[in-house]
């Protein structure tokens, strides 16, 4: 243990050596100096932040509008240039302070000023774009699968997973009837959402699976519904994965017989989206079917 005044002791010792002399009372004087303080030169400095605050957060704002009603319809999906504009911008805040504030308050500007000018219009600009391109003012996300694929559960089955990004089922015998369930979400209306799926097979399409809004695939709607809670992938309370929220639309297929061989499932989601014409999002699923030794 050491006691409090061993360690004052040790911390009174362990620092640089003082020069002796008359260094050593310049410095002793210097370190008692306090600088005077000028209410009214604090006073300004305080001003001319503020208007730099301001013109960076109006300047931030501007840029998002100018960005989500100038750029964006223009374009038909996300770009570089949405990113890539504004925040290359940054270089003119210094020259943008110098001509817009006059120069009693931008000459006490400093490089820590621009620092923080940077930092306030990036935040700025992407705090008024979430708000424009999310809903209730636009939409740019398309609808996607909530959670991949899965497949029903079946006695043939020996495996299921994921192999080197193909989706492996491994079989104990020579065929089997494959149903596959999906689920489509989205962030406003999944019930709009345009669904197409395909089957193919060593690249060759076996079967258009489904074309239409998520609404009218009664069918598919019904065939997941029937399989319940008997998929491969469930979680602790026996849920099916492939559909985590109420508001997820669960869609399923019976494929029919399958043999061991590699396959493909086709999947594009789309809507009319706003200021895009189309929100797009398109997946393809490779599923290898082979089978085991068994003892």
């Amino acid at each position: 243990m050491v006691d409090v005044d061993s360690a004052l002791r040790a911390s009174a010792y362990s620092g640089k050596k003082r020069p002796k002399g008359k260094e050593s009372k310049k410095e002793e004087v210097k370190s008692r100096k306090i600088e005077p303080f000028e209410p009214g030169e604090a006073f300004e400095k305080e001003k001319a932040d503020a208007f730099s605050m301001w013109l960076v957060i109006v300047f931030g704002l501007a840029m998002g509008v100018f960005m989500r009603y100038v750029i964006m319809p223009t374009l038909t999906k996300p770009e570089a240039i949405l990113w890539v504009l504004p925040v290359s911008l940054v270089v003119v805040l210094p020259t943008m302070h110098k001509l817009l504030i006059p120069n009693h308050w931008s000459d006490r500007y400093d490089n820590g000023n621009w620092f923080r000018a940077s930092f306030l219009y990036i935040f700025s600009w992407l705090a008024i774009s979430f708000l424009l391109v999310n809903p209730p003012l636009a939409d740019i996300a398309p609808p996607t699968l909530a959670n991949g694929i899965d497949i029903e559960e079946n006695e043939a089955i020996q495996y299921v997973g994921w192999v080197d990004g193909t989706y492996t089922i491994a079989l104990n015998q020579g065929s089997v009837d494959i149903v596959l369930g999906m689920a489509v979400r989205d962030n406003v209306d999944a019930e709009n959402a345009t669904v197409q799926v395909s089957f193919w097979k060593y690249g060759a399409l076996v079967n258009e699976l489904s074309n239409g809004t998520a609404s009218d695939l009664t069918e598919a709607r019904a065939t997941f519904d029937s399989v319940n809670n008997s998929w491969i992938s469930v979680d602790k309370f026996g849920n099916p994965v492939v559909i985590q929220h109420s508001e997820d639309i669960g869609l399923a297929w019976d494929l029919g017989s399958l043999t061991p061989g590699q396959y493909e499932i086709k999947v594009r989601l789309s809507e009319v989206g706003d200021p895009w014409d189309e929100n797009v999002w398109e997946k393809t699923y490779k599923i290898a079917v082979v089978t085991v030794a068994t003892s």
